[in-house]
């Protein structure tokens, strides 16, 4: 099993350049079963949930061809509407393609997502919208079964908000008979760019961006040309370590308007921070002040943001209220942080962190993929040698980040 071994202590400088949104890439990869014709996808980044997710879709029968960062699918020989457990157990995004082969084939077979370390993730949404489109929905041996003559327009409303709920349904509409309304619809940039995805392969979709949604069903997607968005919780990972351990980095092939509350957090830290369309330059010189905030759906903060403030609180002066109100177990990094010397209390669904003066190297685990993030930041921090196990978490978010690190002047390297 690899780990990582990071030397802190040295802050960063250079250029960084962001690779593709993993949790754009996912569902827009889904969105090729829609359409027997080629979807040619730009700016894919190399994950191991992206290779995971390409598995899926060759075993259905899918063509599916990448050569670096482009990705060429053509579903016209799709012959196994089924998403098996094998593959769904390890990454819970499978469940994007339920809606997409109900849309096309009128059948789908997905197995149910398992359990995930940060919390419940249930599905009941997906199937209720997907049932009030005139689906048949059973759950047998751990499957569903979706089978449907041909799926409906509706109007429907999401009792909370749910990102890859918007999405499968959204995918779902594009291929409906009539037009389907989705109220209290996820706004996370994410789903606009899956929405303008399916826009260029002939989707008639409106209100993406907003909390309603209207999809005008068409009767077939054809081919099209497509370059996922920057990720932007990748630019905030490296955003969040240049203001803990302090620095002059350039940030490219950024999204700066996906990260306006989280950019405005970082001013508040102490950062410097300035933005064109595509770039960001941040400087900081001095030791950062705490930070209080709350995870909410977007435009709020982001969930996925929340462990790597925790580790810049960690060192900054001090003490900060952080609140998750996304995932009921999203604090197991806490008790590695206090393995570096952090001083965190928790108290129900909130962090109560106390910056301390310094973080000293230790042995750590990674827990999921934003822990494993945070602990990398933490390294960055502290005196001495950190070691990070478990870092398959990390590979499943990150594209090589630790060479991105060393190409900013960071002591880090990749160990069996």
């Amino acid at each position: 099993m690899q780990k990582l071994k990071i030397r802190g202590g040295k802050p960063l400088r250079g250029s960084v350049r962001i690779s593709g949104a993993k949790n754009a890439a996912l569902p827009i990869l889904c969105a090729a079963i829609l359409s027997a014709e080629t979807l040619t996808l730009k700016n894919v980044p190399q994950l191991n949930d992206i290779g995971t997710m390409l598995k899926l879709l060759k075993q259905m029968g899918i063509s599916a061809h990448r050569e670096g960062e482009t990705v060429v699918l053509n579903a016209a020989n799709l012959t196994n509407p089924a998403a098996p457990y094998e593959l769904v157990k390890t990454m819970r995004a499978s469940i994007l393609a339920l809606g997409p082969l109900l849309a096309r084939f009128g059948k789908a077979r997905v197995s149910l997502p398992g359990g995930c370390a940060i919390g419940a993730r249930p599905v009941d949404l997906h199937i209720k919208g997907l049932e009030a489109m005139g689906a048949t929905i059973t759950i047998e041996g751990g499957d569903i079964h979706a089978s449907v003559f041909k799926l409906k327009g509706a109007h429907i409303f999401m009792d909370i908000v749910t990102v890859t709920g918007t999405e499968n349904l959204m995918m779902a509409a594009t291929l409906a008979d009539g037009t389907t309304v989705l109220e209290n619809a996820a706004r996370e940039p994410e789903v606009v760019d899956l929405a303008e995805c399916l826009i260029k392969m002939g989707a008639n979709i409106s209100g993406h961006g907003s909390d309603v949604i209207t999809v005008k069903g068409v009767a077939s997607l054809h081919k099209a040309e497509y370059a996922v968005m920057p990720d932007r919780i990748e630019t905030g990972t490296f955003l969040a370590a240049v203001t803990a351990i302090g620095g002059d980095v350039r940030v490219t092939n950024a999204a700066p308007r996906t990260l306006d509350v989280v950019i405005e957090k970082l001013r508040e830290a102490g950062a410097v921070i300035t933005s064109t369309d595509d770039e960001i330059h941040i400087v900081s010189n001095t030791r950062p002040k705490a930070v209080n905030l709350r995870t909410a759906p977007y435009p709020a903060f982001p969930t996925d943001m929340q462990a790597q403030f925790i580790a810049l609180n960690t060192i900054a002066e001090g003490t900060a209220i952080v609140t998750e109100t996304i995932f009921e177990n999203r604090f197991m990094h806490v008790q590695e942080l206090v393995r570096l010397g952090a001083k965190i209390d928790i108290e129900g669904n909130t962090a109560i962190v106390k910056g301390a003066q310094k973080l000293t190297g230790a042995t750590v685990m990674a827990t999921d993929l934003r822990a494993s993030a945070c602990l990398v930041i933490a390294g960055l921090v502290a005196e001495g040698e950190t070691i990070i196990d478990r870092i398959y978490h990390l590979d499943r978010g990150y594209d090589h980040i630790e060479k991105k690190l060393v190409a900013l002047g960071v002591d880090i390297e990749r160990i069996d």
